[in-house]
Protein backbone atom coordinates (compact mmCIF):
# COMPACT_ATOMS: atom_id res chain seq x y z
CA UNK A 1 0.00 0.00 0.00
CA UNK A 2 1.27 3.46 -0.91
CA UNK A 3 0.99 6.40 1.43
CA UNK A 4 2.22 9.98 1.42
CA UNK A 5 3.83 11.38 4.56
CA UNK A 6 5.53 14.67 5.42
CA UNK A 7 9.29 14.17 5.80
CA UNK A 8 12.40 16.30 5.76
CA UNK A 9 15.10 15.37 3.27
CA UNK A 10 17.35 14.17 6.08
CA UNK A 11 14.65 11.93 7.54
CA UNK A 12 13.78 10.61 4.08
CA UNK A 13 17.36 9.46 3.55
CA UNK A 14 17.33 7.73 6.91
CA UNK A 15 14.05 5.95 6.19
CA UNK A 16 15.28 4.90 2.75
CA UNK A 17 18.45 3.41 4.21
CA UNK A 18 16.55 1.37 6.78
CA UNK A 19 14.05 0.12 4.21
CA UNK A 20 16.91 -0.79 1.88
CA UNK A 21 18.29 -3.15 4.51
CA UNK A 22 20.82 -1.01 6.39
CA UNK A 23 22.09 -2.84 9.47
CA UNK A 24 24.89 -0.56 10.71
CA UNK A 25 25.15 3.21 11.00
CA UNK A 26 27.94 5.20 12.64
CA UNK A 27 27.93 8.98 12.71
CA UNK A 28 28.81 12.12 14.60
CA UNK A 29 26.57 15.20 14.93
CA UNK A 30 27.03 18.20 12.67
CA UNK A 31 24.60 20.77 11.29
CA UNK A 32 22.71 20.66 8.88
CA UNK A 33 22.45 16.85 8.86
CA UNK A 34 21.65 16.23 12.53
CA UNK A 35 18.07 15.16 11.80
CA UNK A 36 19.46 12.17 9.91
CA UNK A 37 21.63 11.05 12.82
CA UNK A 38 18.73 11.59 15.23
CA UNK A 39 16.40 9.58 12.97
CA UNK A 40 18.88 6.72 12.90
CA UNK A 41 19.27 6.80 16.68
CA UNK A 42 15.51 6.51 17.08
CA UNK A 43 14.56 4.15 14.27
CA UNK A 44 17.46 1.86 13.37
CA UNK A 45 17.80 -0.07 16.67
CA UNK A 46 14.02 -0.48 16.88
CA UNK A 47 14.05 -2.06 13.41
CA UNK A 48 16.86 -4.54 13.82
CA UNK A 49 19.96 -2.47 13.12
CA UNK A 50 22.89 -1.05 15.07
CA UNK A 51 23.34 2.68 15.68
CA UNK A 52 26.57 4.11 17.06
CA UNK A 53 27.26 7.76 17.77
CA UNK A 54 31.00 7.61 17.40
CA UNK A 55 33.54 9.73 19.23
CA UNK A 56 34.58 11.44 15.98
CA UNK A 57 34.07 11.46 12.23
CA UNK A 58 37.30 9.49 11.82
CA UNK A 59 35.98 6.78 14.10
CA UNK A 60 32.65 6.68 12.26
CA UNK A 61 34.10 6.02 8.80
CA UNK A 62 36.45 3.35 10.12
CA UNK A 63 33.56 1.63 11.88
CA UNK A 64 31.79 1.58 8.52
CA UNK A 65 34.91 0.01 7.02
CA UNK A 66 34.81 -2.76 9.62
CA UNK A 67 31.08 -3.41 9.32
CA UNK A 68 31.21 -3.56 5.53
CA UNK A 69 34.24 -5.85 5.61
CA UNK A 70 32.08 -8.25 7.61
CA UNK A 71 29.42 -8.24 4.89
CA UNK A 72 26.98 -5.85 6.57
CA UNK A 73 25.18 -3.00 4.78
CA UNK A 74 26.75 0.05 6.38
CA UNK A 75 26.40 3.82 6.15
CA UNK A 76 27.59 7.07 7.64
CA UNK A 77 26.54 10.67 7.14
CA UNK A 78 27.91 14.11 7.86
CA UNK A 79 28.22 17.62 6.48
CA UNK A 80 31.12 19.21 4.64
CA UNK A 81 33.82 19.59 7.35
CA UNK A 82 32.93 16.17 8.74
CA UNK A 83 33.17 14.61 5.29
CA UNK A 84 36.64 16.12 4.97
CA UNK A 85 37.67 14.26 8.11
CA UNK A 86 36.35 11.01 6.65
CA UNK A 87 38.41 11.20 3.44
CA UNK A 88 41.22 8.89 4.51
CA UNK A 89 38.70 6.23 5.51
CA UNK A 90 36.77 6.66 2.26
CA UNK A 91 40.01 6.11 0.33
CA UNK A 92 40.69 2.96 2.38
CA UNK A 93 37.15 1.69 1.75
CA UNK A 94 37.55 2.35 -1.97
CA UNK A 95 40.94 0.66 -2.09
CA UNK A 96 39.51 -2.40 -0.33
CA UNK A 97 36.50 -2.46 -2.70
CA UNK A 98 33.95 -2.36 0.07
CA UNK A 99 30.32 -1.40 -0.55
CA UNK A 100 29.32 1.52 1.67
CA UNK A 101 27.09 4.59 1.55
CA UNK A 102 28.17 8.06 2.65
CA UNK A 103 25.73 10.97 2.81
CA UNK A 104 26.98 14.55 2.65
CA UNK A 105 24.48 17.32 3.47
CA UNK A 106 26.64 20.15 2.16
CA UNK A 107 27.20 23.45 3.94
CA UNK A 108 29.33 26.48 3.17
CA UNK A 109 33.10 26.52 3.44
CA UNK A 110 36.05 26.50 3.23
CA UNK A 111 37.01 25.71 6.79
CA UNK A 112 34.14 25.78 9.24
CA UNK A 113 32.36 28.31 6.99
CA UNK A 114 28.79 28.40 8.22
CA UNK A 115 25.74 26.14 8.41
CA UNK A 116 24.03 27.58 5.30
CA UNK A 117 23.62 25.53 2.10
CA UNK A 118 26.29 25.32 -0.57
CA UNK A 119 27.40 23.02 -3.39
CA UNK A 120 31.12 23.58 -3.09
CA UNK A 121 31.97 19.95 -2.25
CA UNK A 122 31.56 18.88 -5.88
CA UNK A 123 35.29 18.52 -6.52
CA UNK A 124 35.78 16.63 -3.27
CA UNK A 125 32.99 14.17 -4.12
CA UNK A 126 33.60 13.61 -7.82
CA UNK A 127 37.37 13.83 -8.10
CA UNK A 128 38.25 11.76 -5.03
CA UNK A 129 38.73 13.83 -1.88
CA UNK A 130 41.24 11.40 -0.40
CA UNK A 131 44.51 10.03 -1.73
CA UNK A 132 44.97 7.70 -4.67
CA UNK A 133 43.26 6.95 -7.97
CA UNK A 134 39.77 6.04 -6.79
CA UNK A 135 36.22 7.06 -7.61
CA UNK A 136 32.89 7.28 -5.83
CA UNK A 137 29.51 6.99 -7.46
CA UNK A 138 27.89 10.33 -6.58
CA UNK A 139 24.10 10.79 -6.62
CA UNK A 140 22.51 14.26 -6.43
CA UNK A 141 18.84 14.44 -5.35
CA UNK A 142 16.72 17.53 -6.05
CA UNK A 143 13.70 16.80 -3.83
CA UNK A 144 12.70 14.96 -0.68
CA UNK A 145 11.31 12.12 -2.82
CA UNK A 146 14.58 11.83 -4.70
CA UNK A 147 16.51 11.97 -1.42
CA UNK A 148 14.63 8.79 -0.53
CA UNK A 149 14.82 7.12 -3.94
CA UNK A 150 18.50 7.84 -4.56
CA UNK A 151 19.53 6.70 -1.08
CA UNK A 152 17.88 3.36 -1.77
CA UNK A 153 19.61 3.26 -5.15
CA UNK A 154 22.93 4.04 -3.43
CA UNK A 155 22.84 0.74 -1.54
CA UNK A 156 21.96 -1.15 -4.71
CA UNK A 157 24.87 0.41 -6.62
CA UNK A 158 27.29 -0.07 -3.72
CA UNK A 159 26.57 -3.80 -3.63
CA UNK A 160 26.51 -4.14 -7.42
CA UNK A 161 29.92 -2.58 -7.97
CA UNK A 162 31.60 -3.09 -4.57
CA UNK A 163 32.09 0.66 -4.30
CA UNK A 164 31.52 3.52 -1.95
CA UNK A 165 28.51 5.60 -3.05
CA UNK A 166 27.92 9.17 -1.93
CA UNK A 167 24.54 10.89 -1.82
CA UNK A 168 25.31 14.60 -2.22
CA UNK A 169 22.51 16.58 -0.60
CA UNK A 170 22.69 20.13 0.77
CA UNK A 171 21.36 22.20 3.64
CA UNK A 172 18.20 23.19 1.77
CA UNK A 173 17.22 19.67 0.73
CA UNK A 174 18.16 18.19 4.08
CA UNK A 175 16.09 20.63 6.12
CA UNK A 176 13.09 21.20 3.85
CA UNK A 177 9.89 19.18 4.24
CA UNK A 178 7.81 17.78 1.37
CA UNK A 179 5.38 14.97 0.77
CA UNK A 180 7.14 11.61 0.49
CA UNK A 181 5.39 8.65 -1.11
CA UNK A 182 6.26 5.35 0.56
CA UNK A 183 5.29 1.94 -0.78
CA UNK A 184 4.85 -0.55 2.04
CA UNK A 185 5.00 -3.37 -0.49
CA UNK A 186 8.59 -2.43 -1.33
CA UNK A 187 10.80 -4.68 0.75
CA UNK A 188 14.51 -4.52 1.53
CA UNK A 189 16.96 -4.89 -1.31
CA UNK A 190 17.80 -8.54 -2.01
CA UNK A 191 20.77 -9.92 -0.15
CA UNK A 192 23.89 -10.01 -2.29
CA UNK A 193 26.38 -12.85 -2.15
CA UNK A 194 29.61 -11.57 -0.59
CA UNK A 195 32.13 -14.41 -0.74
CA UNK A 196 34.91 -11.94 0.02
CA UNK A 197 33.47 -10.90 3.41
CA UNK A 198 35.16 -11.59 6.74
CA UNK A 199 32.61 -14.01 8.17
CA UNK A 200 34.90 -16.61 9.69
CA UNK A 201 36.92 -19.06 7.63
CA UNK A 202 35.96 -22.43 9.08
CA UNK A 203 35.73 -24.77 6.12
CA UNK A 204 37.18 -22.37 3.56
CA UNK A 205 40.31 -20.41 2.76
CA UNK A 206 40.62 -17.20 4.82
CA UNK A 207 39.63 -13.87 3.27
CA UNK A 208 41.75 -10.75 3.52
CA UNK A 209 40.21 -7.28 3.18
CA UNK A 210 42.72 -4.44 2.96
CA UNK A 211 44.15 -1.82 0.64
CA UNK A 212 47.83 -2.51 1.39
CA UNK A 213 50.08 -4.07 -1.25
CA UNK A 214 53.75 -4.23 -0.32
CA UNK A 215 55.06 -4.91 -3.83
CA UNK A 216 55.00 -2.00 -6.26
CA UNK A 217 53.73 -4.02 -9.22
CA UNK A 218 50.92 -5.47 -7.11
CA UNK A 219 49.67 -1.96 -6.34
CA UNK A 220 49.68 -1.03 -10.01
CA UNK A 221 47.89 -4.26 -10.93
CA UNK A 222 45.22 -3.48 -8.33
CA UNK A 223 44.85 0.07 -9.61
CA UNK A 224 44.43 -1.15 -13.19
CA UNK A 225 41.71 -3.53 -12.01
CA UNK A 226 39.91 -0.64 -10.30
CA UNK A 227 40.17 1.54 -13.41
CA UNK A 228 38.53 -1.17 -15.53
CA UNK A 229 35.68 -1.30 -13.03
CA UNK A 230 35.28 2.47 -13.12
CA UNK A 231 35.08 2.36 -16.91
CA UNK A 232 32.23 -0.16 -16.64
CA UNK A 233 30.45 2.11 -14.18
CA UNK A 234 30.91 5.09 -16.51
CA UNK A 235 29.31 3.14 -19.34
CA UNK A 236 26.42 1.76 -17.29
CA UNK A 237 25.38 4.17 -14.58
CA UNK A 238 25.06 7.80 -15.82
CA UNK A 239 21.68 9.31 -14.92
CA UNK A 240 20.14 12.66 -15.73
CA UNK A 241 16.78 14.45 -16.04
CA UNK A 242 15.60 17.00 -18.60
CA UNK A 243 12.97 19.72 -18.62
CA UNK A 244 11.79 21.41 -21.83
CA UNK A 245 14.91 20.37 -23.71
CA UNK A 246 13.24 19.18 -26.93
CA UNK A 247 13.55 22.51 -28.74
CA UNK A 248 15.81 24.42 -26.36
CA UNK A 249 18.31 26.87 -27.82
CA UNK A 250 19.88 27.55 -24.44
CA UNK A 251 20.12 24.99 -21.61
CA UNK A 252 20.71 25.60 -17.93
CA UNK A 253 22.79 22.84 -16.33
CA UNK A 254 22.20 22.54 -12.58
CA UNK A 255 21.80 19.92 -9.86
CA UNK A 256 20.29 19.66 -6.40
CA UNK A 257 18.71 22.77 -4.91
CA UNK A 258 20.01 24.98 -7.70
CA UNK A 259 18.13 22.84 -10.22
CA UNK A 260 14.87 23.57 -8.36
CA UNK A 261 15.48 27.31 -8.69
CA UNK A 262 16.50 26.88 -12.32
CA UNK A 263 13.37 24.92 -13.22
CA UNK A 264 11.15 27.69 -11.89
CA UNK A 265 13.08 30.30 -13.89
CA UNK A 266 12.94 28.18 -17.06
CA UNK A 267 9.14 27.97 -16.72
CA UNK A 268 8.90 31.76 -16.50
CA UNK A 269 11.16 32.35 -19.49
CA UNK A 270 9.28 29.79 -21.56
CA UNK A 271 6.11 31.71 -20.83
CA UNK A 272 7.88 34.73 -22.33
CA UNK A 273 8.59 32.79 -25.52
CA UNK A 274 12.27 31.99 -24.94
CA UNK A 275 13.35 28.46 -25.86
CA UNK A 276 15.27 27.59 -22.71
CA UNK A 277 15.52 24.17 -21.09
CA UNK A 278 17.09 22.47 -18.08
CA UNK A 279 19.58 19.58 -18.07
CA UNK A 280 19.97 18.13 -14.57
CA UNK A 281 22.74 15.62 -13.84
CA UNK A 282 21.53 13.04 -11.30
CA UNK A 283 24.83 11.20 -11.20
CA UNK A 284 27.64 13.70 -10.71
CA UNK A 285 30.00 10.77 -11.16
CA UNK A 286 29.74 9.17 -13.57
CA UNK A 287 28.86 12.51 -15.13
CA UNK A 288 26.42 12.16 -18.08
CA UNK A 289 29.05 13.55 -20.46
CA UNK A 290 28.00 11.62 -23.56
CA UNK A 291 24.39 12.70 -23.20
CA UNK A 292 25.33 16.35 -22.71
CA UNK A 293 27.63 16.18 -25.73
CA UNK A 294 24.71 14.93 -27.80
CA UNK A 295 22.64 17.95 -26.71
CA UNK A 296 25.48 20.25 -27.75
CA UNK A 297 24.90 19.24 -31.38
CA UNK A 298 21.70 21.32 -31.21
CA UNK A 299 21.93 23.52 -28.12
CA UNK A 300 24.61 26.12 -28.71
CA UNK A 301 24.58 27.84 -25.32
CA UNK A 302 24.78 26.30 -21.85
CA UNK A 303 24.65 28.16 -18.56
CA UNK A 304 26.01 26.20 -15.61
CA UNK A 305 24.39 27.34 -12.36
CA UNK A 306 25.94 26.21 -9.07
CA UNK A 307 26.10 27.21 -5.45
CA UNK A 308 29.87 27.23 -5.83
CA UNK A 309 32.37 29.37 -7.67
CA UNK A 310 32.86 27.01 -10.58
CA UNK A 311 33.22 23.27 -10.11
CA UNK A 312 30.68 21.31 -12.18
CA UNK A 313 31.26 23.85 -14.96
CA UNK A 314 34.57 22.10 -15.69
CA UNK A 315 32.79 18.79 -16.43
CA UNK A 316 30.27 20.58 -18.65
CA UNK A 317 33.05 22.25 -20.65
CA UNK A 318 34.84 18.92 -21.04
CA UNK A 319 31.59 17.27 -22.14
CA UNK A 320 30.66 19.76 -24.87
CA UNK A 321 34.32 19.95 -26.00
CA UNK A 322 33.99 23.36 -27.60
CA UNK A 323 30.87 22.50 -29.58
CA UNK A 324 28.83 25.08 -27.63
CA UNK A 325 29.31 28.21 -25.58
CA UNK A 326 29.41 27.54 -21.82
CA UNK A 327 28.61 30.33 -19.37
CA UNK A 328 28.67 30.21 -15.61
CA UNK A 329 26.69 31.69 -12.74
CA UNK A 330 27.58 30.83 -9.18
CA UNK A 331 27.27 31.88 -5.58
CA UNK A 332 28.61 30.18 -2.48
CA UNK A 333 29.45 30.74 1.16
CA UNK A 334 25.78 30.27 2.00
CA UNK A 335 24.60 32.65 -0.70
CA UNK A 336 21.43 31.35 -2.35
CA UNK A 337 20.53 33.05 -5.64
CA UNK A 338 17.07 34.46 -6.15
CA UNK A 339 15.06 33.56 -9.23
CA UNK A 340 15.50 37.09 -10.57
CA UNK A 341 19.29 36.89 -10.20
CA UNK A 342 19.45 33.60 -12.07
CA UNK A 343 17.04 34.91 -14.70
CA UNK A 344 19.33 37.87 -15.27
CA UNK A 345 22.32 35.58 -15.82
CA UNK A 346 20.35 33.43 -18.27
CA UNK A 347 19.12 36.42 -20.26
CA UNK A 348 22.62 37.89 -20.41
CA UNK A 349 23.91 34.72 -22.06
CA UNK A 350 20.76 34.47 -24.22
CA UNK A 351 21.37 37.92 -25.68
CA UNK A 352 25.13 37.51 -26.07
CA UNK A 353 26.06 37.47 -29.75
CA UNK A 354 22.53 38.12 -30.94
CA UNK A 355 21.93 40.91 -33.45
Amino acid sequence: MKKTVLFSGNEAMGEAAIRAGLKFYAGYPITPQNELTAYMASELPARGGIFIQSESELAAINMVFGASAGGTRAMTSSSSPGISLKQEGISYISGAQLPAVVINVMRAGPGLGNIWPAQSDYFQATKGGGHGDYRLIVLAPASVQESYDLTRLAFELADRHRMCVMVLSDGILGQMMEGLTLDDAQGPLPLVEKPWALTGCQGREPNVVCSLYMKRMDVEKHNLFLQKKYLRVQAREPRFAEFLMEDARLAVVAYGSMARIAESVVRKLRAKGKKIGLFRPVTLWPFPSRHLAQRAARVKKFLVAEMSYGQMVEDVRLSVAGAAQVGFYGRSGGGIPTESQLEGAILKLWEKGRR
